[in-house]
């Protein structure tokens, strides 16, 4: 992990801010240096979708768009224990699933590119989730951040997945000044070995979201701030800036219902099930 002295009179980190490098070659030094530190810091990073099986990746992942990881792993249970296959979910009822996916926001489209993207599976691909981007960007709702999602952590294919938390700190760290998440993933991957890419997604994600914000960073409880060119957008002094930290950097549950075995946090829990009387 990457320590930093601190100046006892103002309590700030004694180092001066990262520059970006002006040379490809220091990019590419500055990206990896970034990559071996965030693996020290997050060495239990995986992705925060609960899933058991290629198929609930793929349907987690669609669900996840424009929500949290935890309230799609507070719904999905539900879905997949009344529609398990591509075959079950195919046949479902519409507004049923609606009604089962509607935490998650955007609820029609969701259920539309669902009972799509199940029907191409089952017609297409016997059942089955296929391992090639170039099949997976067909189905419905299924994008290259979503395709990368399952091809890294179900079958094995690395990948970079460009996320809103994945974008911002591309951007933080100097990688790249493009908001076109394609883009993104191009510029970055050619800084970091391919065989590195999903996990280097998963801990950039991990740092987003814990303790990189997107309104408030808490660049005083950063312990790669000394590589950052981007140190002191957010809240520097260390003890207002711990308060920030989120999940179980800040003694927070996760987002999973249902943890890896070596993440140090405690569980989300599961949705909370109305009581007589309510909706």
């Amino acid at each position: 992990m990457v320590t930093s002295g601190t100046s006892e009179a103002a309590g700030r980190p004694a180092f001066k801010k990262a520059k970006v490098p002006t040379t490809h070659t220091g990019l590419v030094r500055q990206a990896r240096k970034i990559n071996r530190a965030l693996a020290d810091v997050y060495p239990y990073a995986h992705p925060e979708l609960d899933f058991t099986n290629p198929f609930e990746l793929l349907v987690a992942t669609v669900l996840s768009a424009q929500t949290t990881d935890l309230r799609v792993n507070q719904t999905t249970p539900a879905l997949f224990a009344k529609y398990p296959t591509p075959g079950a979910l195919a046949e479902a009822n519409p507004e049923e699933l609606e009604e089962i996916i509607r935490p998650t926001g955007f609820f029609r489209a969701k259920a539309k590119s669902l009972l799509g993207l199940s029907a191409a599976l089952r017609d297409r691909f016997d059942g089955e989730v296929p391992p090639r981007l170039e099949d997976l960007v067909t189905l419905p709702g299924v994008g290259r951040k979503t395709a990368n999602v399952v091809l890294g952590n179900v079958f094995g294919v690395p990948g970079i997945t460009v996320d809103t938390h994945f974008g911002r700190l591309a951007r933080r760290f100097g990688w790249t000044d493009s908001d076109d998440p394609v883009k993104v993933e191009h510029e970055v991957g050619e800084l970091i070995p391919k065989s590195e890419w999903t996990m280097l997604s998963h801990r950039v994600v991990f740092h987003g979201r814990r303790i990189c914000h997107a309104r408030r960073p808490a660049c005083g409880a950063c312990p790669i701030a000394e590589l950052c060119p981007s140190y002191g957008e957010g809240e520097t002094d260390p003890v207002a800036a711990e308060k920030l930290l989120k999940y179980e950097k800040g003694g927070q549950p996760g987002q999973r219902l249902s943890p890896p075995p070596d993440y140090p946090g405690k569980p989300a829990p599961p949705a909370a099930v109305p009581t007589a009387g309510e909706g």
